[in-house]
């Protein structure tokens, strides 16, 4: 691992999140983020689906760090049912029927399958799927190009070559943000849509159509937003979608400018704000675990952090 990483592209350490947030070039990060995850809906609906909301990125990233630190031949150690409940619940982020239906959507996906226990024919094992690996990387790498594209680090190209660092930086990264009171209780101005079933992906679609993100009397312009067009993309209701756009305007956090059919969204600066301050969260967190994973790989490390109750 010593030759495939050189020391000096990682010499400035990890990122806070009032670095990324304070960094002039962030909002251009963050949209192309969601442009990259945009995308990944666009491609794999179903794959998307699994962080529709908030809830279910918690139930999802939980899911996936208790399979990374699955030790051979160590069937207590990973993920089995029980064990996914205990954490999910124990975090408050759903209750026991939730997490159960969550496991079985995942299941009759193929995100998830059954493997053999060795020691314990009772305990019912689970393990990630191509897919679902697939997908977490997809998700995980589209964070190590944005941080890259900020300091010109090689995070993408140290992942590409050892995968291991992927392995042991989710469940740390997982885990930091389930602690991180900001990340687990977003402002009100952003949380009602992040608690909607793909609230979070109308905001990346708002995002990802800002062309320039300097505030004008207090509004960034987004441009034209069709609700009827994302309804469709998104597979809800333009009835869930106006609820959620009712609300900010309340709210003062968004609104439209300009003569019917003419009309064009903006941003209030604070619900932005209150936006990328949320999400620099994320990318700090991730950082710090890639600079982490990176330090275990040169020490022989080779398993992931202990996740969940």
């Amino acid at each position: 691992m010593e030759q495939l990483i050189d020391r000096r592209e990682f010499s400035a350490g990890w990122k806070t999140a009032d670095a990324l947030f304070r960094n002039p070039e962030f909002p251009a990060v963050d949209r192309q983020l969601a442009a990259h995850l945009i995308k990944i809906h666009r491609q794999t609906p179903r794959l998307a689906r699994l962080q529709a909301s908030h809830r279910k990125w918690f139930m999802t990233q939980s899911m996936y760090a208790l399979c990374m630190q699955r030790a051979t031949g160590c069937d207590v150690v990973g993920l089995h049912a029980s064990r996914f409940i205990e954490t999910v619940t124990s975090i408050g982020v759903a209750s026991r029927n939730t997490a159960d239906a969550f496991l079985k959507e995942l299941l009759a996906y193929k995100m998830l399958q059954e493997i053999p226990s060795r020691h314990d024919k009772r305990i019912r094992n689970l393990d990630t799927t191509p897919a679902s690996d697939a997908a977490m990387q997809g998700w995980f790498m589209g964070h190590m190009n944005g941080l890259d594209r900020l300091d010109g680090g090689g995070r993408v190209a140290a992942c590409t070559k050892d995968p291991l660092l992927f392995r042991l930086a989710q469940p740390r990264a997982a885990a930091a943000l389930i602690a991180n009171s900001v990340w687990r209780h977003p402002p009100d101005s952003i949380g009602h849509f992040l608690s909607s079933e793909f609230g979070g992906m109308i905001i990346h679609e708002f995002i990802f159509e800002i062309a320039d993100f300097t505030a004008v009397g207090d509004r960034v312009t987004v441009g034209p937003v069709n609700v009827h067009s994302l309804a469709v993309q998104y597979g809800i209701s333009a009835t869930n979608i106006k609820r959620m756009f009712k609300r900010a305007q309340q709210q003062e956090c968004l609104g439209w400018e300009g003569s019917r059919g003419r009309k064009v969204l903006w941003l209030s600066r604070q619900f932005l704000d209150d936006y990328l301050w949320w999400q620099a969260q994320k990318f700090a967190a991730l950082d710090e675990a890639f600079h982490a994973a990176v330090a275990m790989v040169r020490r022989g490390e080779k398993n992931a952090p202990r996740f969940g109750p």
